[in-house]
């Protein structure tokens, strides 16, 4: 049954060699089954203790909830438990009820990068007093996880300075000299610099979210996004989201939009070195829908055989309409089982894709 294979899958990373393998208490999972094993090659851990990731994804791609999702599944991991979470909520964008969404024990420890003199919050306003925060939660010696949301919607002292100056030269009607750039890549590049030693001893996770925007340059890709290089440069995994569909539901005689299709490629990775691309389903009302996304991977990749409007599901002997099978494994707790065998699946893949040659260098 599938639960012996979740037993033989729990304690291992998936593709990776044994000497490679980062340990399982020190993976923190995503929420997301196919983003785990995208980011790290195990389907139960995902972002690795002690280092800075950067999210970067089109509006109302699913970047909040998948930053607010790594809280959740820091409160139901021992190991995780005892870290802060912290939400530097800069663009004040999140509205969303927490304590529906991701938990109790999320909303009850939630915490602000800062409180003013009354206790009202105080997120960061400039690139500069983001950095602040940072170096004053690595100063307590704590572990914590922080979430800055977002890069884009930070200024910058040197912006402020170079607006003042524009502002007095049109007022004189005269041209002010120098660009009008905001500063922020040079903060990033000295700032994530002095960051990482802290991240590394103390446990802690920083995740950045970052908006795209369309390239007009002459490059290749279509999108792109500000703060300069050391973004991408310093992140021990860069992902990118992006809406790929909407999900339709029959309501009341009329097609609903009630959640989208997320496309999430990871473009740069320094745990496995592989750039992958997955697909996950998010509900507005429910969050992500890890076990319809696995389900959708193990149909669409054939390790489960769609027969009519069934699916087969050989590991749990079932055979049943999508909706139907995964009420049966939300029923049942066969979350774990879940993953093992998207992680099966995820390695049958990977092992038919190496190429069969001879190892060049001895080990």
């Amino acid at each position: 049954m599938a639960k012996s294979v979740a037993q033989t899958a729990a304690d291992e990373q998936v593709a990776l060699p044994p000497s490679k393998r980062p340990l399982r208490k020190d993976l923190l999972s995503t929420g997301s089954t196919l983003l785990n094993l995208a980011c790290a090659d195990n389907p139960f851990g995902g972002l690795l203790k002690g280092k800075y990731y950067f999210l970067v994804g089109d509006s109302a791609s699913g970047k909040t909830f998948l930053s607010m999702t790594c809280f959740a599944e820091a409160q139901l991991n021992k190991h995780f438990q005892g870290h802060r979470i912290i939400y530097d909520n800069v663009e004040d964008g999140c509205l969303m009820d927490v304590e529906r969404l991701f938990g109790k024990e999320v909303a009850h420890k939630l915490e602000f990068p800062a409180k003013a003199d009354d206790g009202s919050p105080v997120f960061s306003f400039t690139v500069e007093e983001f950095y602040y925060h940072l170096d004053d939660a690595l100063a307590r010696g704590t572990p914590f996880i922080y979430v800055l949301d977002s890069m884009d919607g930070l200024s910058s002292d040197y912006e402020g300075e170079k607006f003042e100056a524009h502002k007095k030269a049109h007022l004189k009607g005269t041209q002010s000299p120098g660009s009008y750039g905001d500063g922020k890549a040079k903060r990033n590049s000295e700032g994530l610099r002095q960051v990482l030693n802290g991240l590394r001893e103390t446990g802690s996770i920083l995740i950045i979210l970052s908006q795209t925007r369309d390239n007009l340059g002459m490059g290749f890709e279509r999108k792109t996004r500000s703060g300069g290089h050391a973004l991408r440069f310093y992140a021990t995994v860069e992902i990118w989201s992006s809406i790929t569909g909407q999900i339709k539901k029959s309501v009341k005689g009329k097609d609903r939009h009630v959640g989208v299709h997320v496309g999430l490629r990871v473009r740069k990775n320094r745990i496995t070195g592989k750039t992958k691309e997955v697909e996950i389903d998010i509900y507005p009302s429910y969050g992500i829908d890890d076990i319809g996304s696995c389900v959708n991977f193990l149909v669409d990749e054939g390790w489960w055989a769609r027969k009519g409007p069934c699916i087969e599901a050989g590991e749990f002997d079932l055979r049943l309409t999508r909706d139907k099978l995964i009420h049966q494994i939300e029923d049942h707790s066969w979350e774990n089982e879940l993953r093992a065998i998207v992680g099966k699946c995820w390695k049958d893949i990977e092992e038919s894709s190496f190429p069969h040659r001879k190892l060049k260098y001895p080990i």
